[in-house]
């Protein structure tokens, strides 16, 4: 992708705020990117998650979905793990880029980290715990949830989302415009 938009892995580097050797490990499949890194780097080159995992995928005038609709924007992150300990599972619901809204469908084994680089982006998010629990951290405001717990913020605050609980954490979100 980097290649076709032809630019070099150091202006890549610039535009996504990510070390040059990381990417140049990443390309060379020497290291796999954390789902923030990812991001970033997908950021630098304009395209979403969900493009870069099903970038085929036809856009759908669909109203309803059942769960096996839902985009995985995760699984192939992972495909080369032999430890699901730490994972990350994010399902997208329908066309987000369409709607201006990203709606996910997110889980979490234990240890999970979206990474110790805090995320910041252009968004408004909110998300409900329906399982589990999680630690979330929104700029100097750290909070254990719990199922039935919520959470609603400006994305450009540093965030962060850990699984510190010793079983899965499931969470339903909304961000709007979509991050991922």
């Amino acid at each position: 992708m980097r290649q076709n938009a032809g630019i070099s892995q150091r202006q890549l580097a610039e535009a996504s705020g990510v070390p040059h050797g990381q990417i140049s490990m990443i390309e060379t499949s020497r290291s796999s990117p954390s789902v923030a890194s990812l991001r970033k780097i997908l950021g630098g080159l304009s395209v979403t998650m969900s493009e870069f995992f099903e970038p085929d995928t036809p856009a759908s005038q669909s109203v309803f979905f059942k769960p096996h609709e839902l985009r995985d924007l995760t699984t192939r992150l992972y495909s080369t793990l032999d430890d699901p300990r730490g994972k990350i599972m994010f399902q997208q619901v329908g066309d987000a880029k369409a709607h201006n809204l990203q709606i996910l469908h997110e889980r979490y084994e234990p240890g999970a980290d979206t990474g110790a680089q805090m995320l910041e982006h252009v968004s408004h998010e909110g998300g409900i715990v329906v399982a589990g629990e999680i630690e979330v951290t929104v700029g100097d405001q750290c909070a254990v949830l719990k199922a039935g717990d919520s959470y609603l913020f400006d994305s450009t605050l540093p965030h962060r989302f850990r699984n510190i609980g010793d079983r899965e954490a499931v969470v339903v979100s909304a961000c709007t415009p979509p991050y991922l």
